[in-house]
């Protein structure tokens, strides 16, 4: 057989994805924190970008008229279109990619004694680099509020690196996730003296803190109250029991009667399984801002426009080009200047496209969903992403970028986007289809008025298929669990325990 060199021609078709464009499609799914995070970096490293407000507050007349806006969304017409943006991008931003696959009181010192004592004639300690503002931003860590007890409770300096180490094995809710062993071993001491190290941490405030599991936190705690007697060790151990309401079996293991074991339960509800949450997330959670607001419109209609605030307005300054560009001889500097002309262009497009995207994925979204809007939840509609994406003519994937972590501010409240789009249950007859939000509303709701015969999921699907619902009963205990309501079962026992209590 013989081998040949042959030339041969194909044509074929192929997305280029420059990567301009890609950011673009980036910036679709920002949430409103990363986009103006996003376009605090640019505006940082390209001269020609600027905030819109900055111009507003400044007065300057001349650098307004020069710049050029991302475009108003106050009904008027933007000043990019969609022929404008096909020019620019390799392809059509709505044409991409299928779709990609309890806080406690806060604990530990004061941070206010830090300034209280700067002085008494307003002259602070600290000298002109004194901050109040960034002291009271600051937030004491878990493991800083630790620290600070292994540095007063332990002076021996093989004590302290042992407790440093068991302080790096705790997890957010201040569990001690890392085996003790495995530290002994790491750090070559005795698995005694670690084990006392753990001891003495496991006396720090908060209560409850380097347990490993939940019923060490439950018992360090029910110790620092002097009540961890041995009915209650046998309560904490069969916390399983507990989580299922058995109390016939409680009361045999514990030997107590009923009310005692009622009080029992009520002394383990006021304890705090999660201790170190108090100091978890290192900050304040960004709050939430709707992209889209929707109030009624005077013909009878919905208004839909998109919240000024979570549009960040970016402005060109062609004036500044001009003037810098002119006086360029260096290629260099020409080619930094050329680039960052083109960024800043680039940039007030996408967000003028983004806006725009945003706000007709919105307007059909209100427009499929007025009943939920009109009458509530239980009118909610079954709506998926192809059916928006077909009746705006965009791809899926778009309208799945846009609907992430993006809010609508409505008369009935702030919704994820998201939110609206729930599955279709059958009706029973040959009405429409419900929305699968809906049905769960209304099983939470007939769990809430149930008579004094608690309802079983048998019974719930019966009410629900009277009502023209088609459901299965394994749909009515899987719905059940996801909003934690406990089986008919565990209700009767809670309902009877609450009996007890009141008599």
């Amino acid at each position: 057989m013989a081998l040949a060199a042959k030339l041969q021609l194909r044509q074929s078709q192929s997305l280029v994805m420059t990567p301009q464009l890609m950011q673009s499609i980036r910036l679709l799914q920002m949430t409103h924190v990363e986009l103006e995070r996003f376009v605090e970096e640019e505006i940082e490293r390209n001269p020609l970008l600027e905030r819109a407000e900055t111009v507003e507050e400044t007065g300057d007349a001349g650098a307004a008229a020069e710049a050029v806006p991302t475009g108003e969304w106050n009904g008027t017409e933007a000043g990019w279109s969609a022929e404008t943006m096909s020019e620019v991008f390799d392809s059509s931003l709505e044409n991409m990619f299928p779709d990609d696959p309890g806080t406690a009181v806060r604990l530990g010192p004061d941070l206010s004694a830090q300034w209280k004592s700067a002085g008494t004639q307003g002259t602070p300690a600290g000298g002109d680099d004194f901050d109040l503002e960034e002291i009271f931003a600051s937030r004491i860590t878990l493991r800083d509020h630790i620290a600070e007890q292994i540095s007063v409770t332990i002076t021996d300096p093989i004590g302290r690196l042992i407790a440093h180490s068991l302080a790096d094995g705790l997890d957010e809710a201040g569990y001690l996730r890392d085996d003790p062993a495995e530290i002994a071993a790491q750090l070559g001491a005795g698995d005694d003296a670690v084990r006392a190290i753990l001891k003495t941490c496991q006396t720090f405030e908060p209560a409850g803190i380097f347990a490993r599991d939940l019923a060490e936190c439950l018992a360090l705690q029910l110790t620092r109250r002097d009540r961890f007697d041995p009915a209650m060790q046998a309560l904490v151990g069969n916390l399983d029991l507990l989580a299922r309401r058995d109390f016939q079996a409680l009361k045999r293991l514990c030997g107590v009667d009923e009310e005692d074991l009622l009080e029992m339960m009520a002394e383990i509800r006021g304890l705090d399984p999660r201790p170190g949450a108090a100091f978890a997330g290192g900050g304040v959670a960004d709050a939430i801002v709707p992209d889209v607001e929707v109030c009624p419109a005077s013909d009878g209609s919905w208004a839909v426009e998109l919240n000024s605030d979570a549009l960040p307005r970016v402005l060109v300054d062609q004036a500044y080009f001009a003037q810098v560009s002119g006086r360029a001889t260096d290629p260099v500097e020409k080619e930094f200047l050329s680039e960052c002309l083109q960024n800043a262009n680039w940039l007030t497009r996408s967000l003028d496209q983004r806006a725009r995207t945003i706000l007709k994925v919105a307007s059909e979204i209100v427009r499929q969903q007025d009943a939920f809007l009109l009458r509530g939840i239980r009118h909610l509609r079954p709506l998926n992403l192809r059916t928006v994406a077909e009746a705006i003519g965009m791809h899926e994937s778009t309208v799945s970028r846009v609907t992430a972590n993006k809010y609508m501010l409505t008369p009935r409240g702030v919704f994820e986007l998201r939110y609206f789009f729930t599955a279709a249950i059958a009706a029973s007859g040959e009405g429409e289809a419900h929305s699968a939000e809906a049905v769960r509303d209304r099983i939470r709701q007939l769990v809430e008025e149930e008579p004094e015969e608690v309802l079983s999921d048998d019974s719930i699907v019966d009410i629900l298929r009277r009502e023209g619902v088609d459901i299965a009963r394994r749909t009515v205990a899987k719905y059940r669990e996801s909003m934690n309501i406990p089986s008919s079962v565990q209700r009767r026992r809670e309902r009877r325990a609450q009996a007890a209590a009141c008599r």
